[in-house]
């Protein structure tokens, strides 16, 4: 029996935690480029072994199979923040907060983005990652327990377009409740998966209440699906899950008609044979990648 991790918090779909191997590092040549950019390390084996130690450090907080993986280490673009004013960009389970770095890599003001995590430890070790700080990287932190109501309650799809509107005061959130109806994108990779399909509802529904009704405001990403929709249990690159898998029929069923009112949003989403994570090529389960876009 190989040796496991004891699990600090409590990952429901995640039924083991095997010990790091290294072997899964691959950067592709992007994800090279988008690191070595931020963290001012050209070299290849120095970058990687600094990866590779503050992977080590979050794996003590978090041992999620993204960690193990290196599904921290994908590479992304978001442009919306050129386009609208006072647009919000909202990473749910944000981690490290590299997508967040990644949109603003590509435009999006520091300053208008938001991570969100169970773990603030996660957060802070992405200045580590990153070899920055909240000085250096202005992006805004709401740690907290997203079914939590006092974090972030359920409300009405907002229905009027708040264009031009003050935005939040984002400094000195307590919750993400005040961002409702404001933010233009919500991020989540990895995340509905976690959870059963109750609490797959509600967190989407949760979602709804937070976006924008400005046309173009989306939640998008990806995370693991199936052709069809059921419990997922598969071990893939030793991380053995039991998961509720949503095909894109029954995805797009939920938000179009049970979470906003039929006509409201463009669903998209696809199953795709792609890992979510830089490795992880051995019996992996499909993902579902996907767009919610209000109309």
């Amino acid at each position: 029996m190989s040796q496991t991790v004891k699990e600090p918090a409590k990952i429901e779909a995640q039924l083991s935690f095997p010990p790091l191997d290294e072997n899964f590092y691959n950067l592709r040549p992007e994800d090279s480029a988008f690191f070595k950019e931020l963290t001012g390390i050209e070299d290849d084996a120095a970058l990687k072994q600094h990866i590779l130690d503050v992977q080590a450090k979050a794996y003590k907080v978090a041992p999620y199979g993204c960690i193990y993986l290196f599904g921290f280490t994908r590479y992304q673009v978001l442009r919306l923040g050129r386009e609208r004013k006072n647009a919000i960009f909202l990473d749910i389970g944000c981690c490290f907060g590299n997508v967040i770095r990644e949109a603003v890599l590509d435009g999006f003001p520091a300053a208008q983005a938001i991570g969100s995590d169970l773990h603030q430890e996660l957060w802070d070790l992405g200045h580590e990652l990153f070899k920055s700080s909240p000085e250096t990287f202005p992006a805004h932190f709401m740690g907290g327990d997203a079914f939590d109501p006092k974090m972030l309650a359920i409300a009405r799809p907002a229905s009027v377009q708040t264009t031009g509107a003050p935005s939040p005061d984002l400094n000195n959130l307590t919750s993400l409740n005040p961002l409702h109806g404001c933010v233009s994108a919500i991020h989540a990779t990895s995340f509905f998966h976690l959870f059963k399909e109750d609490k797959q509802l509600h967190m989407a529904r949760a979602f709804a209440g937070l976006l924008s009704a400005e046309p173009g405001s989306v939640i998008f990403r990806a995370h693991i699906g199936a052709k069809e929709k059921g419990p997922v249990k598969k071990e893939f690159d030793k991380v053995e899950v039991e998961m509720f898998g949503h095909n894109p029929e029954s995805w797009i069923s939920m938000w179009d008609g049970v979470v906003f009112e039929k006509g409201m949003v463009k669903v998209e989403a696809e199953l795709r044979d792609e890992t979510l994570g830089t490795a992880g090529r051995n019996n992996r389960p499909l993902s579902l990648f996907w767009s919610v876009t209000r109309l």
